[in-house]
């Protein structure tokens, strides 16, 4: 937890408490959901390895495999690429030196792709990404005062961007609305961390979504109560919250079947 990357100096990680949260996490999404969960083994000598979304960008039957803008990243792509493989999905590698991105600052609507330009996202990156991916129009949104896109919005639904009350996120927000074809509808929360949610259309549960726990962000947690067609599951993520960690991060879902 010492070594882990942080836009900020902040509280220590109660290393054992993180570690329960996270079997929480995947409890929900193994248990609970009844999805495949492939854990990938833990890399001491790469202490950020745990926030798997950063290294790959998966839509439809294509995993990207990015290059993470932190050079101490880097070497996390290699576990994720090798599972990836293993599910048979067309590998493309982002090999270019002069492009950087993470995957989370990539939102995928269903219809298209935002990708933030931030500290760890550049436009060489974007750019990849929008090849990678040519079915779907690619647009950048500049991030200021956060680490990524999504540490301020994500998807609460099929049309429904959920996004925090911050200048910078009301910011990016605007940004998207110009840049798309699309109206989505939005979910303004208090917190901007609590923007950073999981939808899920499982066929057997319906619409779904992981959200802050309440004892995190009571007042966020109250709007999306207003859900009233998603199963809500609140999820705490204190620990990781303070390595600039979000639900997004530690996941990397696909729509396919796995035979493992």
């Amino acid at each position: 937890c010492r070594q882990a990357l942080r836009r900020a100096p902040g509280p220590e990680v109660d290393f054992a408490r993180a570690e329960r949260e996270h079997q929480l996490y995947v409890g929900v999404l193994r248990g609970k959901l009844g999805l495949q969960v492939l854990e990938l083994p833990a890399d001491e000598s790469l202490p950020d390895c745990a926030f798997v979304e950063d290294a790959a960008v998966v839509c439809e039957e294509t995993a990207l495999v990015t290059r993470p803008g932190a050079p101490s990243r880097r070497k996390e792509v290699e576990a994720v690429k090798r599972v990836l493989e293993s599910l048979n999905l067309n590998i493309v590698e982002m090999i270019d030196e002069n492009a950087t991105l993470d995957g989370g600052d990539v939102l995928f609507t269903g219809r298209e792709f935002f990708v933030g330009l931030s500290r760890r996202t550049n436009q060489r990156g974007a750019e990849i990404l929008a090849d990678t991916f040519k079915d779907y129009a690619v647009s950048t949104v500049p991030v200021h005062d956060a680490l990524h896109l999504k540490s301020f919005c994500s998807m609460a639904g099929p049309n429904l961007i959920a996004i925090g009350s911050s200048e910078a996120a009301q910011k990016a927000l605007k940004t998207m609305q110009q840049m798309s074809d699309h109206r989505y509808d939005k979910l303004t929360v208090p917190d901007d961390a609590a923007a950073n949610c999981i939808y899920l259309n499982i066929p057997s549960k319906g619409h779904v979504l992981l959200h802050r726990a309440p004892e995190e962000y009571p007042e966020s947690a109250k709007v999306f109560e207003k859900l009233k067609d998603h199963m809500l599951i609140p999820i705490a993520n204190t620990e990781l919250d303070k390595v600039d960690g979000s639900l997004t991060c530690c996941s990397v879902l696909i729509n396919k079947t796995s035979e493992l």
